[in-house]
């Protein structure tokens, strides 16, 4: 999903819409929903806090009627005061959310400074890779 253009340009927007850096930023989110002709496509959140974001209505894993396959928002502050890794709340929205258990749902990307995470419905902890490769990819 990443690896879609539409998706890995949205994500990268809101990274740099968030203002990372060592403090001073604030959160950015979105839903990553699936379109009828089988691609993606993402609708933002309203922004968010330094390291709080608020995950709008989505009642049945669904947006407007379309089913949403992940969530993701950002980890924009890297001082050490922030973590840039999932949260417990983060684990817990994802994993007692009761309107994101659909078959279809993969789970909430986390972007930080360095990694991208994937926590997945059981609030499992993936790293998928370096922020840079994922998300800032130059074609040849």
């Amino acid at each position: 999903m990443l690896d879609t253009d539409e998706v890995r340009t949205s994500i990268r927007e809101a990274w740099d819409e968030s203002d990372p850096g060592i403090f001073g930023g604030h959160e950015e989110g979105g839903f990553v929903l699936k379109d009828q002709d089988s691609g993606f496509h993402v609708i933002r959140w309203p922004r968010g806090g330094r390291n709080e974001i608020v995950v709008p209505p989505h009642a049945n894993g669904f947006v407007d009627g379309v089913e949403i396959i992940a969530s993701f928002h950002t980890h924009p502050n890297s001082g050490s005061r922030f973590l840039q890794e999932p949260s417990e709340t983060d684990l817990r929205s994802v994993r007692d959310d009761p309107d994101l258990v659909g078959d279809a749902y993969l789970g909430e990307f986390v972007i930080s400074r360095s990694v991208i995470y994937l926590v997945l419905k059981n609030a499992e902890i993936l790293e998928l890779g370096s922020t840079d490769a994922l998300l800032f990819v130059t074609e040849e």
